[in-house]
């Protein structure tokens, strides 16, 4: 906790630098889609954290920008991100206890496998501190612009939603069935918000066109971002970094040239 109350009062007091000397000001909000997409982090093997795709989530936030020079701002934002992934088709699950008196008097495998969907639906609030770079295009109204820069995000909330109905199986190839157990409902909702880590730290970055009309812009942007860290507590659960792609379209004001 004291790393990120460290991050937070470090990323006010350069804020407040830049705020004095920033030459003009802008404030603005984004909003779009996330594609965000769970990767397998480390050496893990663990069957649970594989084989995530992409899911689809809404992204948006406010930000402030200082520019500082013709070419360079300084653009911190607050963010909701949504995070997570998705699967399906045969995966597998931990063994459930109702299961294990079937393999008496040895011991339960650890998972078994079943075809159905899960989906992890994970959000952040994030913050970005992004160093952006702009070039107007001749002298025309539009603006291309990069940025990037690293975020620090704090877990809003997490749940695992299962779905779908299918016979549980031995085998991750779907040919050993257990057939005294029979079709099952995978239909459920867990809250696992307890299992992931409160905060992630990564980077983020965007490419995008600003079209400016007096104080005002509208933009359009692509990007994405990524977390360093694993985002489970322990390691029952494998080990899942988050990333997204997002696709933005935003408004800003000038309030200070």
């Amino acid at each position: 906790m004291k790393i990120q109350q460290f991050s937070l009062l470090l990323a006010t007091a350069l804020l407040l630098c830049v705020g004095v000397h920033a030459q003009q000001i802008d404030l603005g909000a984004r909003a779009g889609i996330s594609i965000p997409k769970l990767s397998a982090g480390g050496s893990s093997t663990n069957p649970l954290n594989e084989g995530y795709s992409s899911r689809l989530g809404p992204d948006f936030g406010v930000f402030a920008e200082f520019h500082i020079s013709k070419l360079f701002s300084i653009q911190p934002m607050l963010e909701y991100s949504s995070q997570g992934g998705q699967k399906k088709g045969m995966q597998a699950f931990p063994t459930p206890d109702q299961a294990k008196p079937f393999f008496a008097p040895n011991p339960a495998p650890t998972y078994l496998y079943g075809d159905f969907k899960s989906e992890a639906k994970i959000n952040y609030l994030m913050l970005p501190i992004l160093a952006k770079f702009g070039w107007n295009l001749g002298k025309s109204p539009l603006r291309l612009y990069v940025d990037a820069g690293p975020f620090v995000g704090l877990l809003v909330s997490a749940k695992q939603v299962t779905s779908g109905s299918s016979q549980w199986f031995l085998d991750p190839a779907g040919t050993q069935p257990l057939q005294a157990v029979g079709v099952r409902s995978f239909d459920n909702t867990q809250n696992i918000k307890d299992q992931l880590h409160t905060f992630n730290v990564g980077i983020s970055g965007n490419i995008g066109l600003a079209y400016h009309f007096g104080r005002n812009q509208v933009f359009i942007e692509g990007g994405g971002n990524y977390g360093f860290l694993n985002i489970q507590k322990g390691e029952a659960n494998g080990k899942n970094n988050i990333g997204a792609g997002t696709a933005m379209l935003g408004y800003a004001y000038r309030i200070k040239q």
